[in-house]
């Protein structure tokens, strides 16, 4: 544990200084890495950031979050500041699942909660059905926490995805690595996520951008935007959802349908999903914003994972300190 924790810094929240913590996990093929906030006997919470994000999209939501959790935000393999997979691998969801595995056992938590943002959501989806043992409450950020794929269209997906390996191991490493200025790296994310505000972008490339010859280059793999191979159906989907023993909170944006299910076959699984969640009287919340709402305006969300937090957290441990 003590190997896994280095740098420690401070940052300026609103109102208090929190000690920050940076986080790095030895796995196989190089070093899982991350930022803690809160202290030491804090009830763990794991947060999962989304696509091409990195844990930076959780530091304005965090310090709005109650002070009596440990909270622990990873740059998933291939993202922020974590190394990218050994050449020839795929990026899954099962894959970023077992990296989950990694870090809670380097850790040592045997129970835990989790916060995940679109893709985060849905490996916290996974994990929580695969290990439900250990995970006490899931808020799911804008994700539903699986992404079913129409059975006729997997095998569509996995030709393409495989077929997108092969290209990329062609490319040459210049083409790989693109260097920009700063300026234009700021433009290029603002670009391909319309609704981040200036301040967002900047946060998110505390750790998405490394100093190149040249200029800066994105640290994320570029293999993250090949197509996941590794699919599973709706009845699958619901199968896993079965399994969370956890309760679990559902925030939803209202203006982003469109950016969670890029495939228009998955959209019509949603309202399966939504309904099943609802059966098994897991909360949803629905809240004005978009993709990025928690990063852009946290105060919009902070009462609902607040008040979560709390009652399905620490007033369940209470109650059982006191049996």
């Amino acid at each position: 544990m003590l190997q896994a924790l280095k740098s420690v810094r401070h940052l300026q929240s609103s109102a208090i200084k929190q000690a920050v913590s940076e986080l790095c996990v030895p796995v196989p093929w190089g070093d899982l890495r991350g930022k803690i906030w809160g202290p030491d006997h804090g009830h763990p919470v794991l947060c999962l950031h989304g696509w091409a994000d990195n844990c930076g999209t959780f530091n304005s939501l965090i310090p709005l979050l109650p002070t009596e959790f440990r909270y622990v935000a990873l740059d998933l393999a291939g993202h922020g500041l974590s190394s990218h997979r050994s050449p020839g691998d795929f990026y899954t969801f099962p894959a970023y699942v077992m990296d989950v595995r990694r870090v809670v056992e380097a850790l040592q938590w045997s129970k835990f909660s989790i916060i995940g943002h679109s893709m985060g959501g849905n490996v916290a989806g996974m994990f929580s059905a695969l290990y439900p043992e250990m995970v006490d409450a899931v808020v799911l950020l804008d994700s539903y926490g699986f992404l079913p794929t129409d059975k006729n269209e997997m095998w569509k997906v996995m030709r393409q995805g495989m077929d997108q390996m092969v290209q990329f191991e062609k490319m040459t490493e210049d083409k790989k690595r693109r260097v920009y200025t700063y300026e234009n790296a700021v433009e290029r994310l603002m670009a391909a996520n319309p609704t981040l505000s200036q301040r967002s972008v900047h946060i998110l490339l505390e750790r998405g951008l490394v100093q190149v010859e040249g200029g800066v280059a994105f640290t994320r793999d570029l293999r993250i935007n090949l197509k996941n191979i590794t699919r599973i159906s709706l009845e699958q989907s619901l199968e896993m959802q079965s399994r969370i023993q956890a309760s679990v909170l559902v925030v939803l944006a209202e203006e982003s349908f469109k950016r969670i299910f890029f495939e228009p076959a998955q959209r019509k699984f949603i309202s399966t999903l939504l309904q099943c969640l609802q059966d098994r009287k897991h909360m949803v919340a629905k809240v004005p914003g978009d993709h990025h709402v928690h990063l852009n305006k946290p105060e919009v969300i902070t009462s609902f994972v607040s008040d979560f937090l709390r009652t399905k957290v620490l007033s369940q441990s209470n109650r059982q300190h006191k049996l």
